[in-house]
């Protein structure tokens, strides 16, 4: 009798689908959330055309500047009394030139999951903050132990010399009777689960808080909550974007849908004024596109949507219409952060894509070492 490890089934990888003429151009931006040091941008034909080497593991999230830097999420183990250990603990934040340099590089506790460059040359990072005991009784939903102590988000704000310059504690805003946990059995130990910002053109935030299957708008200056986007109807939900059309795009994962499907995932889209759903996909057969945790979504510029389908590594691109134009899967299997064995994966937190006219002047520094500002394609 012979035996094997899961890491050596035979899959697909790299690019397994294109077509030519309504695929978006651009570079997309890859990095696995499981180990590894290492962030890649591919071209339209799957090839990797430069590389960044991090520091540390990638954390969840990565973004380029209009200048071509590299602002990335690092996963940094501290002693936290909650996060230690756990999947999604970052605690850096830095910024990397083109050609690897670390410029600056933030670091805080309690950092998790994203964190972002503002528009003012700040950053914000999701924190997290035990609720106290009088508010966490009050909060309905999910299951676990009553008598354990809870915790929620927060939002930090901090110069790139790490100063702290703004602050918003999660529990002092939320509603116990509103921001329920769910739907389904979701665990108690967590309020929130905020996994995504997206920053608002007058500054106010778009946070996804997975545990309550909502987007906030959470104001600047009061700190209000002012609009909840999808506690009807999300499930779990990630990476929310804001359009050019000024609309919330997000990743809802689905894994706790009580519709009586089978588990599935689908991208939707809500309109900021109204809260209604304007668009949506799913894959024809529903449960083909699916991701339990992690995944992105994006619009892009030529209105095709960009999925990264986060557990299974693959990232898929459609038309406004729902049709495929463009896969591709991780190929890049990495053991668990800070390990050199065990279970590998080539799970993503999220993909992005950027125009060609964002590397004008750049050349890569992967396999394909052409200028990057233009080509691609047929």
């Amino acid at each position: 009798m012979s035996s094997g490890c899961a890491g050596d089934r035979r899959r697909l990888e790299g690019l397994t689908y294109r077509d030519p003429d309504r695929v978006a151009e651009g570079l997309t931006l890859i990095a696995g959330s499981w180990g590894g040091q290492t962030v890649h941008l591919v071209d339209e034909e799957g090839t990797e055309v430069h590389e960044w080497r991090l520091p540390w593991p990638p954390g969840l999230g990565q973004d380029l500047t209009a200048r071509g830097t590299l602002i990335a999420n690092g996963k940094v183990r501290d002693l936290h009394p909650f996060l230690d250990g756990l999947p999604f603990q970052a605690g850096a934040i830095a910024e990397l030139s083109w050609e690897g340099e670390l410029l600056w590089e933030v670091r805080h506790p309690g950092h998790h999951h994203d964190g972002i460059l503002l528009a003012n040359g700040n950053v914000m990072l999701l924190g997290i903050a035990q609720v106290p005991e009088a508010i966490a009784a009050r909060v309905q939903g999910g299951i676990g132990d009553d008598s354990a102590p809870m915790w929620a988000d927060t939002l930090v704000e901090l110069t790139t010399d790490g100063d702290v310059v703004w602050e918003w504690i999660g529990h002092e805003h939320l509603d116990p009777g509103i921001d329920v946990i769910g739907p389904g059995a979701m665990d108690r130990a967590e309020w929130t689960h905020a996994n995504g910002i997206a920053e608002l053109p007058d500054g106010d935030l778009l946070v996804s808080a997975r545990q309550i299957s909502t987007v906030l708008r959470i104001s600047r200056s009061t700190g209000e909550i002012t609009r909840r986007y999808g506690s009807d109807s999300l499930a779990g939900q990630h990476s929310p974007w804001l359009t050019e059309a000024g609309t919330l795009l997000v990743f809802d994962n689905g894994f706790n849908r009580q519709d009586g499907w089978p588990p599935y995932s689908r991208l939707v889209e809500f309109d900021l004024e109204t809260g209604e759903e304007v668009w949506e996909y799913t894959d024809p057969v529903r449960w083909e596109m699916f991701s339990a945790l992690q995944s992105s979504a994006q619009r892009l510029e030529n209105g095709n949507t960009l999925a990264c389908e986060g557990l299974t590594g693959r990232v898929l691109e459609v038309t406004a219409s729902g049709e495929p134009v463009w896969e591709y899967v991780n190929p890049h299997r990495v053991s668990p952060a800070g390990e050199t064995s065990g279970p590998r994966s080539n799970r993503m937190f999220r993909a992005r894509k950027y125009p060609r006219s964002r590397f004008a002047g750049l050349r890569g520094g992967g396999s394909g070492s052409a200028g990057l500002g233009e080509g691609g394609g047929e």
